[in-house]
């Protein structure tokens, strides 16, 4: 009588599954990387987008005035997570456009440039700038004139007005400068 042959067993082998798992094991951590950073980044860009709104914010409110003396003013304060810097310079108008001579009270008003530094986290850093020509408006009250909550020193009045088109930010435009540390 013969022997019957062995069968061979349909399956896998411990060492074909050890590698699955393993294989299995680096994607899902991939996976979970990947993620983390998605929300890491989410957090970022949200915060970016909060700190240029409370930058644009302080550079609209912020209004000079023709009686102001001043040749330049910083001040800054701090609104939730947020640190905020505003530089305000009166810049020298052309030969053309200063008068060659001045009457009491006529003089020109000149034009003041206007920068808002929102810092925040390691290093990330947003500024706006912007152009401002003083208006003849009142002088707003020292309640008012405080741009954000928390802020340590009041700015030059508030409310500006915007000429049609500027989307606010004052009669001469503005321009924005961002950047991420």
């Amino acid at each position: 009588m013969s022997r019957p042959q062995a069968r061979s067993q349909a399956g896998f082998t411990l060492l074909e599954v050890m590698v699955a798992f393993a294989i299995l094991a680096v994607a899902v951590v991939s996976l979970i990387e990947l993620a983390s950073q998605g929300l890491r980044l989410l957090k970022l860009s949200g915060d970016h987008q909060q700190a240029l709104d409370l930058a644009d914010r302080i550079a609209r409110d912020t209004q000079v005035h023709p009686d102001d003396a001043m040749t330049a003013a910083v001040d800054s304060g701090e609104e939730g997570n947020f640190t905020w810097e505003r530089r305000i310079a009166r810049l020298p108008l052309p030969e053309e456009l200063e008068p060659r001579a001045t009457t009491p009270g006529k003089e020109l008003p000149g034009l003041y440039a206007v920068s808002v530094a929102v810092r925040w986290g390691r290093g990330h850093t947003v500024e706006v700038a912007t152009l401002r020509a003083p208006s003849a408006a009142e002088p707003a009250t020292p309640a008012a004139q405080t741009p954000a909550a928390g802020a340590q020193s009041p700015a030059r009045g508030q409310g500006s007005q915007a000429a049609p088109g500027t989307g606010g930010l004052g009669p001469l435009g503005a321009g924005i400068r961002q950047q991420t540390r």
